[in-house]
């Protein structure tokens, strides 16, 4: 790793004072949280749902009353809060999540993901039963995380959560079998090797897992496993800033959503640890092509690359904006490029306005956000622990860069493209930016001032 990245990785790893009003709250993701026994331990789970206006527990019927996703995703936002605040009472919930999601694994390594109400696991249910998916990828990252946190705070509490991680890795040799195996479908190349067999999406979540533990360990089982599940990443990507559609990394299949599609995200972070160009340069080519085209004409849910007739706009989640927020974070960790920067900005402010429904989705002083927006007029003013959690991934990520009124006045107000141009102006404060696509030259700019102005002026 050189001096430039060592000083980086120092930078993003040192503590944050946080001012006292601070985006982050956690209040309403602590009343969703119950301590149980569960499996003869003390545990802590979350509850799936809540309603307005009361915003009390609301389970998720035959499912179950909590699971291992949301367990693993609220862990995670502790676990990188205490990393960045040393908030003691923010390790000590993570750990009490983590036993909860050991105690989900099953002898074999994978993990079910629900239990019911009388704390029974749900072993059959489609979205719980025992499988190499969402909620054992969910399980890895936030163990992977959980082991290199806890090294030095309680080793062997560390070493147990390591054991869990390695449980899964005979599964990941079988799933690499398929290894360069792929297939076509509507003119796509399909990898074979991943989650699902295409589904880069969930496959995000493991490699998140499987860097945090290779931080640690410097496995080199483990950095194959990293490099060849990117690969399979990789070959999902299509286009470039010029060329439809434009550089996204599809998330399984020919289909794109927006929900959990991480790889900007997983590829400029495992490309800076792993010190592998080719990993951080494809996820600039989806930052650059394709999330500058959400920024600038606004976010999408999914749609069909073979077949853009196949698409919906709604509804849009906090779970959409996560994985762009954080993934243009590490991008601009791994390069020191400030665009990208501005750019996790800009996506944040979504919680804060600058959406669809131009309403304020996250509150810093409840700790509430928002279930989804349905239109430009409808939006759930329902708050369950996905929406939550993912609301605080971003802005505890974003804290560190960020004032704590920052994100609030910034708005979209005019975009534009042509053949060579694509350009949004964003109101903020007392000052407007420019993020401008240059197609011809497949380049990505901030313009202020009198910059801006003079840009503008070109296509009046």
């Amino acid at each position: 790793m050189n001096i430039k990245k060592s000083l980086i990785f120092i930078f993003c790893s040192i503590t944050v004072s946080f001012a006292q009003q601070s985006l982050v709250n956690f209040s309403h993701l602590n009343k969703l949280i119950e301590p149980i026994v569960f499996k003869g331990d003390s545990v802590e789970i979350v509850h799936i749902y809540s309603d307005y206006p009361e915003y009390e527990w609301v389970d998720a019927g035959e499912e179950g009353i909590a699971c291992v996703d949301d367990a693993a995703r609220a862990s995670v936002a502790y676990l990188r809060y205490y990393e960045i605040t040393k908030d003691q009472l923010s390790l000590r919930r993570a750990k009490k999540l983590l036993r909860f999601i050991l105690a989900m694994q099953s002898n074999d390594g994978l993990f079910y993901n629900f239990i019911n109400a009388d704390h029974s696991i749900n072993r059959t249910g489609k979205t719980s039963f025992r499988s190499l998916g969402w909620w054992t990828a969910r399980g890895v990252w936030s163990l992977g995380l959980g082991c290199r946190i806890f090294e030095k705070n309680d080793p062997m509490f560390s070493a147990k959560l390591r054991a869990a991680v390695e449980q899964v890795f005979p599964h990941l040799d079988t799933l690499l079998l398929s290894y360069g195996s792929t297939r076509k479908i509507s003119g796509y190349t399909i990898p074979e090797w991943l989650l699902y067999e295409s589904g880069s999406d969930a496959t995000t979540e493991l490699i998140l897992g499987l860097t945090e533990y290779y931080k640690m360990t410097r496995a080199d089982r483990v950095r194959t496993y990293i490099m060849k599940l990117c690969q399979g990443m990789i070959v999902m990507q299509n286009g470039n800033v010029q060329e439809y559609p434009y550089g996204l990394h599809r998330s399984w299949q020919t289909m794109w959503h927006a929900w959990g599609n991480s790889q900007t995200q997983v590829l400029a972070e495992a490309g800076f640890v792993l010190d592998e160009s080719t990993l951080i340069e494809s996820a600039q080519k989806e930052a650059d092509g394709y999330y500058t085209r959400l920024l600038i004409k606004g976010f999408k849910r999914e749609f069909d690359v073979a077949d853009t007739s196949n698409h919906r706009e709604f509804e849009q989640i906090a779970y959409d904006i996560r994985p762009i927020t954080v993934g243009l974070l590490r991008l601009y960790e791994a390069t020191n490029d400030s665009v990208y920067l501005t750019m996790a900005k800009i996506a944040a402010s979504w919680f804060f306005g600058n959406n669809a429904a131009g309403v304020r989705m996250y509150d810093p002083s409840t700790g509430l956000c928002f279930d989804g927006i349905q239109n430009a007029l409808e939006y759930s003013k329902n708050s369950g622990a996905e929406s939550t959690i993912e609301a605080l991934n971003s802005l505890i990520e974003l804290q560190p860069y960020v004032l704590n009124d920052t994100l609030f006045p910034l708005r979209r107000t005019k975009h534009f493209e042509s053949n060579s141009i694509l350009f949004g102006i964003f109101s903020h404060e007392n000052e407007d930016l420019g993020l401008v696509v240059d197609k011809i030259k497949g380049t990505v700019h901030i313009l202020k001032g009198n910059v801006l102005s003079e840009f503008e002026k070109t296509f009046q």
